[in-house]
């Protein structure tokens, strides 16, 4: 006999998902590639200190860790990061090359194992040298790769350049001994490509003040018989185009992905092979990302999509897209392909990320790495809705809801759930519909979460992101009150049990909420962004210290702006109780906004609680960090809404 369904107040229901099980389970792998007929790719381990492993599947569909704690494969190129792994397969076993996060020097690991031993050294100059997307080339006894260099103790005193690593280790020691590719010189470049015949490589190249979705340029360049790219020339892209990226398909034509039409769709040697209102690529937030991989037989994998991007195989020759069967319904921008197999990271609304292989002969898919395992019965997970919202002006707003839902549990008649609007990060990025634990905390409890894809986001068009231009603070504050408005007017949500969560760029987006509307109850505001003026000059790193420029306008132009958009500068506008959170090695939001922040709050009686985390950067990864994030965040609803969820420690909230 079923059992009987209990009548609780949302946000007193018993969920069996602690925040401890979804920590343990936070994280996706990433930087798939194939090794021979194996299929590696990085994977995290929140309980060993955050770090990220390397992960291989043999044939015989064994899995297993490549490299043991403490190595951490992890790139700080941009900061955000780049492919930090190589691999290829030799008849004694895999010739590796990788990034140690620690140290940020290119290690390799001979054939046969043993312990890695480094390729590059370590400057005593500012943060020192770090290298992405490494391409291992044993023929020339070289790995070819990104190098970001500083020259100064200042976050922009950076240049980025291809380059040429010995295997032989004489550039251990050695920064004279790294071979430089080009002369051609740009604020930001991304991994060579190297056409089928070796004779010509194509990259990326952008400079400040854009940002790599406002526009790239796509450069093509002979390689000289001494190895250096000669003769580069730009044949695609420019100020207002976005080239997401490049590959050289077997047949040696050049496959791109350009924006161009106000879509990422994909092209040959220029002329548009699929032209859809959908994209095919996206934003280029770290070195390496890949929406697309040539098959052998000439058929390309795509990822594609609006608001969601799903795999298929594209036929260059017709325009046709054929996805692969399947449950899921979200790809990370990570592919590769091996013949006709590819590999990919999937997820679905009932299942976290997995390594994915698609055979394109067959159209067969299966899960061959990190399966998903459910951490609950998946009766607690929520059941998801995508709307589409009007906002100011008659403009349309994505969302994604995740109503409160319990299988043992309902609310008393006439009770409305609180609800509380998650902001994404970006905030050039979008928030995907896929298994989220974080929310599943929520939601099981009695909590409602809406994620809001505000104006500014990707996977709609040029149109839809730009309309964040020079509007940063007002669009996204905007469509994210109207969303909660409308479920409120909609009777959907508690008008009074409101909230507004985000971090990063969505930090930004809570903070000035609570500071310019009286939408919310309470905020939880994650590693933010809260003073413009301060971010803008030099206290955030090199990638996007121009970024402002297009969000907010030129500071020489406007300075009056970025005063009046920043949150720092209108603390005390702010009414409602908030919990900020911050790691302190962050160097992306350093924790001196927050301080800064605070000192304008203090002494206004305001609940607040401040959690700062030693060892986290810019997004929590040990499994610690996240529990007592969850449970203040979670405290901090209990005791605005006035909730009893019961078995958490409360959180000492400050006036």
């Amino acid at each position: 006999m079923a059992e009987s369904v209990r009548t609780l107040a949302y946000g007193s229901w018993p969920s069996p998902l602690d925040a401890a099980l979804a920590a343990a389970h936070d994280g996706r792998p990433d930087d798939v590639g194939f090794v021979g007929d194996e299929v590696w790719w990085t994977a995290p381990r929140p309980a060993e200190g955050g770090r990220r492993t390397l992960v291989r599947r043999r044939p015989d569909g064994t899995e297993e860790p490549v490299l043991p704690a403490p190595w951490n494969v992890r790139s700080r190129v941009i900061e955000y990061g780049g492919r930090p792994w190589a691999a290829r397969m030799t008849d004694a076993g895999p010739l590796l090359v990788f990034v140690h996060f620690t140290d940020q020097r290119l290690y390799v690991q001979e054939p046969g194992g043993g312990e890695p031993r480094p390729l590059t050294p370590v400057s005593p100059v500012g943060d020192g040298l770090r290298w992405a997307e490494p391409q291992l080339r044993p023929g020339r006894g070289e790995v070819w790769c990104v190098l970001e260099e500083f020259t100064g103790d200042g976050p922009t005193d950076v240049r980025r350049v291809p380059v040429a690593v010995p295997l032989d280790g004489s550039a251990a020691d050695d920064r004279d001994a790294v071979r430089e590719l080009t002369g051609d010189r740009h604020r930001f470049v991304t991994g060579p490509r190297l056409s089928p015949d070796g004779r010509r490589a194509a990259w990326l190249a952008w400079d400040h003040p854009r940002m790599p979705w406002d526009g790239t340029e796509l450069i093509v360049a002979e390689i000289g018989p001494e190895g250096t790219l000669r003769d580069a020339r730009t044949v695609a892209g420019g100020p207002e185009e976005s080239i997401a990226q490049v590959e050289w398909a077997p047949d040696g034509s050049l496959l791109h992905a350009s924006d161009r039409t106000g879509w990422w769709n994909l092209y040959r040697d220029g002329q548009p092979l699929c032209a859809r209102e959908e994209e095919f690529g996206g934003p280029l937030w770290k070195l390496g990302q890949r929406w697309f991989a040539p098959l052998d037989s000439g058929l390309v994998a795509v990822l594609h999509g609006r608001g969601a991007a799903v795999l298929g195989i594209l036929d260059p020759e017709t325009g046709e897209v054929v996805d692969a069967a399947g449950p899921w319904t979200e790809f990370a921008a990570t592919l590769d392909a091996h013949g006709e197999r590819i590999a990919a990271v999937g997820a679905s609304p009932r299942s976290s990320y997995e390594v994915v292989e698609l055979d394109a002969r067959t159209g067969r898919s299966r899960v061959i790495g990190a399966p998903h395992v459910d951490a609950v019965d998946p009766a607690y997970y929520p059941e998801p809705q995508v709307r589409t919202f009007t906002g100011p002006a008659g403009r349309e707003i994505h969302a994604r809801l995740h109503p409160p839902h319990h299988p043992g549990c309902r609310a008393p008649d006439g009770e409305l759930p609180p609800y509380v609007v998650w902001a994404h990060g970006g905030p050039t990025s979008r928030s995907p519909l896929v298994l989220d634990l974080e929310i599943v905390y929520f939601t099981s409890r009695g909590i409602g979460v809406a994620e809001v894809d505000y104006g500014g986001s990707t996977g709609y068009g040029r149109e839809y992101r730009n309309r964040l231009r020079g509007q940063w603070g007002v669009v996204d504050v905007e469509d994210c009150a109207a969303v909660a408005l409308a479920l409120a007017d909609e009777g959907t949500a508690d008008r009074e049990r409101l909230g507004v969560r985000g971090g990063s760029a969505g930090g930004w987006t809570a903070a000035a909420s609570l500071a310019t509307t009286d939408v919310y109850a309470c905020g939880t505001i994650v590693y933010p962004v809260l003073d413009l003026t301060g971010w803008g000059a030099g206290e955030t790193h090199d990638f996007e210290s121009r970024y402002l420029e297009s969000l907010i306008g030129p500071y020489a132009e406007v300075p009056e702006r970025y005063a009046e958009r920043s949150p720092a500068e209108h603390a005390d506008r702010i009414t409602a109780p908030f919990l900020l959170l911050q790691g302190l090695d962050d160097v992306i939001c350093p924790p001196v906004q927050c301080e800064r922040f605070l000192a304008r709050t203090a002494g206004r009686g305001v609940p607040h609680a401040y959690l700062a985390f030693e060892g986290e950067g810019h997004g929590f990864r040990r499994a610690d960090t996240m529990v007592r994030a969850l449970e203040a965040e979670l405290s901090l609803y209990a005791q605005t809404f006035g909730l009893a969820p019961g078995g958490i420690p409360t959180l000492e909230l400050t006036r």
